[in-house]
């Protein structure tokens, strides 16, 4: 049988031992498809099992499976980082195992994710009073908001750049609702000049740091446009949103207080674990009107006076996910997440120079934050190749994008614990291997 307190203090050793060896480890993983499901039994067994033999096989079966977001040298996508604090937290969210689809369900999970969401908005200069919640991903709350937004308008056109996520063409296949893709500019901006007519738009979807090159759509010009047309804007800000905890950066959030919505993903650059995406809205009533549903089973004497969540989004029963952030904001502090912030977009500019310098390589766009776009000189055969090399080493990670129709490498810098080493070694990587194409 389970010892609840000798096997937790072994987890506890296994994940603090993982986080010391992590940068040991090959950052891809080194496994073909199918090759972990092939090493695990077909049926699940008859007998209980201890809990040890659950860790032995972490470390013998699926931690090879395992591609290593919390390693210093994942520079794919945007990296990511789970702190200590946060991870305990998770450990404590399952402990209670609150499901929060009413407020009498779970009065503290409720409350204190309205309070976290107030202080990170205040942290991120955000309007005062807009109500905030949290989602699993980026993509449930665009999906979220473009369902409030052709609640609100009666339309059912969605507008975004070539540059903005998928998210957006997922929410228009799902909603059956029309996409309409905006060109944008030299610097792979939104072109507000494009928008054209938006009489029968329910949403237009601006995005502060888009996924390939982290544009920061024109806000204002988008706003105006939307304030003369009836028309719901979205900012989608998950990777950038972040970054407004520090001032130097607030440019970027020029017009996002005319915003309806605005999501920021904490478990992107904000050091929480996966699914934790901030979702706020100054239209609160038009996202209740949405989505609230109340069968007789939910009803109960304090309804009408106590927030329930489940009220203002897709899914009824809800994570204790606050919990998680309200560590970081403790154990972090404002300037724990600036100095992370700062660090990242300081080693990105390191990076980029080196790149910029060295002879038979090319910047891509425009380095805004964190993330650097760049190639190899020469044709895009020979980038996806060297893209392949540098990740098959397992000495680092990272990702490509596609700008001007040309195949480009992508460096993002998000982990923690990522040093200026780190960032020279992914470099010397770069170069030793583009020495072999």
């Amino acid at each position: 049988m389970s010892d609840f307190r000798s096997d937790g203090r072994a987890a506890i050793d296994w994940a603090a031992d993982y986080l010391e060896r992590v940068h040991q480890l090959p950052v891809l993983a080194q496994v073909a498809p199918g090759e972990i499901r092939g090493r695990l039994p077909a049926r699940a067994p008859d007998d209980p099992e201890p809990f040890a033999d659950v860790l032995r096989d972490l470390d013998e079966i699926l931690l090879p499976g395992v591609t290593h977001w919390q390693h210093p040298r994942f520079f794919a996508y945007f990296a990511t980082s789970a702190s200590e604090p946060a991870i305990l937290a998770e450990l404590l969210a399952a402990t209670l195992n609150s499901v929060a689809f009413l407020w009498r369900t779970a009065p503290a999970a409720t409350e204190l994710e309205g309070v976290v969401l107030d202080w990170i908005a205040e942290l991120l200069d955000l309007p005062a009073g807009w109500h905030g919640h949290i989602e699993d991903t980026a993509s449930t709350a665009t999906l979220a908001a473009c369902i409030a937004a052709r609640e609100a308008t009666g339309r059912d056109l969605i507008l975004c750049s070539e540059q903005a996520h998928s998210a957006a063409d997922k929410a228009a296949r799902m909603l059956g609702m029309r996409l309409r893709k905006v060109p944008v500019d030299s610097e792979f901006r939104m072109r507000a000049d494009a928008l054209g007519d938006l009489s029968d738009a329910a949403v237009v979807i601006a995005t502060v740091g888009t996924t390939a090159a982290t544009a920061v759509d024109p806000v204002p010009a988008v706003a105006d446009a939307c304030e003369a047309n009836g028309t719901w804007l979205h900012v989608d800000a998950a990777y950038a949103g972040a970054a407004m905890v520090c001032p130097e950066f607030r440019w970027a959030f020029e017009g996002v207080a005319r915003a309806d919505s605005l999501v920021i993903n904490a478990h992107k650059w904000m050091l929480t674990p996966m699914d934790c995406s901030l979702l706020w809205t100054r239209r609160r009533e038009d996202f209740r009107r949405a989505f609230s549903v109340v069968p007789e089973f939910l009803r109960t004497p304090d309804a009408e006076d106590a927030l329930s969540l489940s009220e203002y989004g897709p899914a009824l029963g809800r994570r204790f996910r606050a919990l998680k952030l309200w560590a970081v904001l403790r154990c972090h502090g404002r300037t724990g997440l600036e100095r992370h912030i700062r660090n990242g977009v300081e080693l990105a500019a390191k990076f980029e120079r080196w790149v910029s310098k060295a002879d038979g390589w090319e910047l891509c766009a425009p380095r805004r934050f964190s993330v650097v776009c760049f190639r190899r000189q020469g044709d895009d055969a020979r980038n996806r190749e060297l893209l392949d090399r540098v990740n098959t080493t397992g000495e680092m990670f990272i990702s490509h994008a596609v700008l001007n129709r040309r195949y480009v490498l992508r460096l993002a810098i998000g982990q923690m614990n990522t040093s200026e080493d780190d960032v020279r070694r992914a470099w010397d990587v770069l170069v030793r291997e583009a020495a072999q194409v």
